[in-house]
């Protein structure tokens, strides 16, 4: 069976083949940084990928998502012959069957070990005793938070954690932190991606309110990241309650 060539515009996407098929993988984006050691031709970022360098790779498969990458780039490259295979990811058992169709049209013969390991790590967890609200920015300069329908917040409703902008119009709404504040959330969920929040920046925005500091990849990744996520995220949660 002749190897698939395989271009990459999504970090977590990158990530996951690289584990599962790693001869596949000829391009990336700027922005896939795991494995740590990819050596693959960098195609641009995800929001701005050159799509001369693309074509030129020849690649069998272009993988994207539908949040991440914009349609235009995704019908450009079509328009130009690859074939492009588009996830859509909202919640955590859709992560699971998107990953599966990844890793089989990347070459994978069987289910890679990882992707087990990460439904069970999600299936073994309990229902959480207490349920807390927050908020969780995503970027600063201006404000954006989860709002509707995010595989982040899907994330976090299973860790016991409910994000008050959830039934927002809109995915990722810009709110002004006077009213982000306003809500009175249990605790700010901020993760250091995309925007790298950090002990000096962000939580002095929610005086008097506990903040969690969370790992990005953990929480907005969906690879082999999955099965350590509940347990990183759960322990980054806990603390914010001291």
């Amino acid at each position: 069976m002749t190897p698939v060539r395989v271009v990459s515009l999504v970090p977590s996407l990158t990530e996951a083949v690289a584990a599962t098929a790693p001869g596949a993988l000829v391009g990336a984006t700027d922005w896939c940084t795991h494995p740590a050691d990819l050596g693959v031709p960098r195609v641009g970022g995800t929001k701005n990928p050159k799509l001369d360098r693309i074509v030129a790779l020849a690649p069998d498969l272009v993988i994207a998502n539908e949040e991440e990458n914009r349609a235009p780039d995704l019908a450009a490259l079509r328009e130009a012959g690859l074939e492009v295979l588009v996830t859509e990811v909202r919640d955590v058992p859709q992560a699971f069957r998107e990953l599966a169709r990844v890793t089989e049209a990347c070459g994978a013969r069987i289910r890679p070990r990882w992707l087990d390991e990460a439904e069970r790590a999600w299936s073994a967890l309990r229902p959480p005793e207490h349920r807390r609200t927050a908020v969780v920015p995503v970027w600063r300069r201006p404000w954006m938070v989860l709002g509707r329908d995010t595989f982040a917040g899907d994330v976090l409703a299973r860790l016991g954690v409910d994000h008050l902008q959830a039934a927002h119009a809109e995915r990722y709404p810009r709110i002004p932190v006077e009213e982000l504040r306003a809500s009175a959330p249990d605790l700010v969920v901020l993760p250091d991606e995309p925007y790298r929040f950090t002990a000096d920046d962000g939580p002095e925005a929610f005086p008097g309110v506990p903040s969690a500091l969370v790992s990005g990849r953990h929480l907005t990744w969906y690879g082999p990241s999955l099965a350590e996520a509940p347990g990183v995220l759960g322990a980054a949660l806990r603390a914010a309650r001291r």
